[in-house]
Formats: C-alpha cells, sequence, structure tokens
C-alpha cells in the first residue's frame, strides 16, 4: 500500500498522535515542536546538506537531539579516495537552537568553539555557510554553496511507531537541487559548479524509539540533460503507509514501492566495500552498486551509540518511471548507508 497524502493539516492532533500517515511530494503538513506529547529529552531535530560532484563533496550537519547536539563538516574525494569528518557535541541543547518547522523558512545554525555552520534561506536559494579552525591536523576549513531553489517535487514521509503513539518521523529528502561555490581546505579549493554539482537536503523532526537501524541510498545528477536523482530506504518504524522510494525526473517524483539493499557479507560481517547489488518487488529499481569510499563512524557510549556506514559509490542498472519509461544509468555516483543507533 502506498498512501499519498493531499491535503494540507496539522501533523499531530491535541493528544501528540499523528493525524495521517503516508508519503507526500512536499511538506504539506504543519510541524510545531510544541505539539508533541512525549518526553522532550526524545525529541530529535536535523538539516543535513550533501552536495557533490563526480570528484569531491561536502556533508553538512545541524542537529539538535534535546539531551545533546551535533554539528559535522565532512570533506570528501572521491578521486584519491579520501574523506575526513570532524563533528563536535554539545550537551542538553532542548530545543534552545530553534529550528525552523519547514525546511522553506527559517534558519539553521550550529556554532561553537572555532566552527561554525549556517544554513540560510535566500529568495531564490539556500545559502550552506561554513568554517572551522582545526578542521584536520590544526588545519582550517572554510567553504560558502548555494543551493538553487525551484519548484521539484520531494519525498516526504510520515512514519509512526508501532511501540508508541507519540513517536514518530516526520521527513523530507530534496533531491537534484543545482550547487554552485567553493571550499577551501589544506591550501585547495574545491570548485563546485552548477552545471555538474547537486545537493540534497536531508530535514528530519521526530521521535524517536530508542534504538534502531536504517537503511538509505540517494544520488542526484543528469541523465541525457535531464536531472535525474532517487531517495530509497527503509528500515525503522511502521512502513505499512508508505515506502520512502521515490524517482527524480525532470523535477516530477515517481513513486516506488520496496526496494531491498543487498549488502555482502564476509566472515559473518557486512562486507560495505565490496559490491552490492539493489532489488525491488515491483522491478522497477535494480542496480549494482560498485563502492568506493566508506564514511564509517562507531562511537559507544554503553547507553548510548551509533555505528554508521555511508558508502559513495557508482550505481549502474535500471529504474521505471510511473509511465513505464525506462531510465539506464551507468557509473552514476550516490551513495547507500547503514547506520545502527542507540540514542
Amino acid at each position: 500500500m502506498q498512501h499519498e497524502i493531499l491535503k494540507a493539516h496539522p501533523l499531530l492532533d491535541e493528544n501528540g498522535h499523528l493525524i495521517e500517515t503516508g508519503y507526500a511530494r512536499s511538506l504539506i503538513l504543519n510541524y510545531e515542536r510544541s505539539a508533541i506529547k512525549a518526553n522532550k529529552l526524545r525529541i530529535k531535530e536535523w538539516d543535513y546538506y550533501l552536495i557533490y560532484n563526480k570528484d569531491f563533496g561536502v556533508a553538512l550537519t545541524v542537529d539538535d537531539n534535546s539531551y545533546m547536539a551535533l554539528d559535522s563538516i565532512s570533506l570528501l574525494d572521491f578521486r584519491k579516495p579520501w574523506e575526513h569528518t570532524n563533528s563536535p557535541m554539545k550537551i542538553m541543547t532542548l530545543g534552545k537552537r530553534n529550528f525552523p518547522s519547514s525546511s522553506s523558512t527559517g534558519d539553521v545554525k550550529g556554532e561553537g568553539k572555532g566552527y561554525s555552520i549556517e544554513f540560510l534561506h535566500e529568495k531564490d536559494e539556500r545559502i550552506l555557510r561554513f568554517s572551522m579552525e582545526d578542521f584536520m591536523d590544526h588545519k582550517p576549513i572554510q567553504g560558502e554553496i548555494r543551493l538553487l531553489k525551484n519548484d521539484d517535487d520531494s519525498m516526504v514521509i510520515v512514519t509512526p511507531y508501532k511501540e508508541s503513539k507519540v513517536h514518530f518521523y516526520y521527513n523530507q529528502k530534496i533531491n537534484c537541487m543545482p550547487a554552485y561555490g567553493k571550499v577551501s581546505f589544506d591550501g585547495k579549493d574545491y570548485v563546485f559548479d552548477k552545471e555538474d554539482s547537486f545537493g540534497v537536503l536531508d530535514w528530519g523532526r521526530g521521535v524517536w524509539t530508542y534504538k534502531n537501524t536504517w537503511y538509505w541510498g540517494s544520488a542526484s545528477g543528469t541523465v541525457e540533460g535531464k536531472r535525474f536523482g532517487f531517495n530509497i530506504g527503509y528500515g525503522f518504524g511502521d512502513t505499512s503507509a508508505a515506502s520512502e522510494n521515490m524517482l527524480f525526473y525532470d523535477g516530477r517524483a515517481h513513486k516506488l514501492s520496496q526496494v531491498t539493499f543487498n549488502i555482502p557479507v564476509k566472515d559473518g560481517k557486512d562486507d560495505f566495500l565490496s559490491p552490492w547489488t539493489f532489488t525491488s518487488d515491483d522491478g522497477r529499481f535494480e542496480m549494482d552498486f560498485l563502492p568506493i569510499l566508506d564514511r564509517a563512524a562507531n562511537t559507544d557510549f554503553i547507553i548510548l551509540g551509533s555505528n554508521q556506514h555511508q558508502v559513495f559509490g557508482r550505481f549502474t542498472g535500471k529504474a521505471v518511471l510511473d509511465d513505464g519509461t525506462v531510465i539506464r544509468i551507468k557509473d552514476f555516483l550516490g551513495f547507500a548507508e547503514k547506520v545502527a543507533n542507540k540514542w
């Protein structure tokens, strides 16, 4: 079943329960943090941007998990391959960062000793501005990237949890945003041109259960001169009303059913840098995936922990639009990840 939400209304009722679950093509439901009835320490809000081209990329996160907050800058070079991530943390932010209730208005800022990350809005652009004095080996990083706004469809999903009616995840993914700007690090400039560089936004608001695992994949680029991308994923919550699997072609969304990540296993463990495959129950998303870089992080504070593998690589295969048009891609750069959290 794939239930599409078509009418605007509040996300939560007076009891803090989701009014409607399913997917939408825009951020149609109204999120208000004040309407949440769950323990305030369980509320999680974040904005994550990834901007990349065929050679390099940068990932930026600002979040507020109530009992802690994470600000993160990652620089990625797919040619070497190489990556470095620096993620300062803060304790007991408790919503004081005042995240906006929409992805289209309001600004987000994360800052601390020696660093600043800002996500700003202008009329036709999103501005990502950041700097960190000691990003790596006492060397600073700084950059400004602009993403062009448009009226494209996006992937929006409202996911409940069977464990509790006051737990939920409200999520938007915006793919294929043309990007331009520059990042400077270690005497090098990484220049993004809007002809071949694209950004994706992962906008999340919700109340999560303590222990969960998610799978997420995304890619943005062009196919025969048309912008093309996809969002795939699963692994947490009750997705009986809808999956988050969606294709984007020339600004319009095409809904998929279920997609499975087939991660190879070696000696009883996930072998993230060996070739993967992706299969779908409706035959509309069939891909091979050749990894080139694993942005891995494993933190364990006994009661809190996160084991993350964001694997960048190249997709080759087919995707089928709603009207039956087959889009074939070869060596199409994107990522797929598996993240297990205790949070």
